[in-house]
């Protein structure tokens, strides 16, 4: 590439301050962080957490509907079960009407380490939200809703 195809270093520089994917994606990864960290006392990730709780509802939930909720694709999902599964913590079943669909609840020990889940997350919430002083949290969130 010649010089004259080069792009200028204040080009770099614009989207580096400007991109917002890419403060977006950095947000993400320090609040995920934050999240491992608090939840590592009961080997939970923040995404085991978010998939246990996606399943927290009365009826056993379709893989279709909690990779929307989730916005993951099926594969993803179906991998980030397994270990769940394999802990005990979920428990994947055949759809009776429809034996092509998978449905996914948790598992009363699921359940149990969600109750013990929930004061950490709301707690690091918390403190997530302190760090927002020059906006207003639940703005944000819609915000962020409205981009997805």
């Amino acid at each position: 590439m010649s010089k004259s195809e080069d792009l200028p270093f204040e080009i770099t520089r614009e989207v580096r301050d400007t991109c917002l994917c890419l403060h977006l994606r950095r947000a993400a990864r320090a609040v995920a962080r934050r999240f491992d960290a608090a939840l590592r006392p009961l080997d939970l990730t923040n995404g085991q957490f978010s998939l246990l709780m996606s399943l927290n509802r009365p009826d056993a939930a379709s893989i279709g509907s909690v990779s929307a909720l989730l916005a993951m694709d099926r594969t993803t999902l179906t991998a980030n079960l397994k270990p769940l599964e394999r802990r005990g913590l979920v428990k994947v079943t055949v759809d009776d009407t429809d034996k092509r669909t998978r449905r996914l609840a948790l598992t009363s020990a699921g359940r149990a380490l969600l109750v013990a889940a929930y004061p950490i997350w709301r707690q690091t919430h918390a403190a997530i939200d302190r760090f927002l002083t020059g906006s207003s949290p639940d703005r944000l969130r819609a915000d962020l809703r409205a981009l997805s």
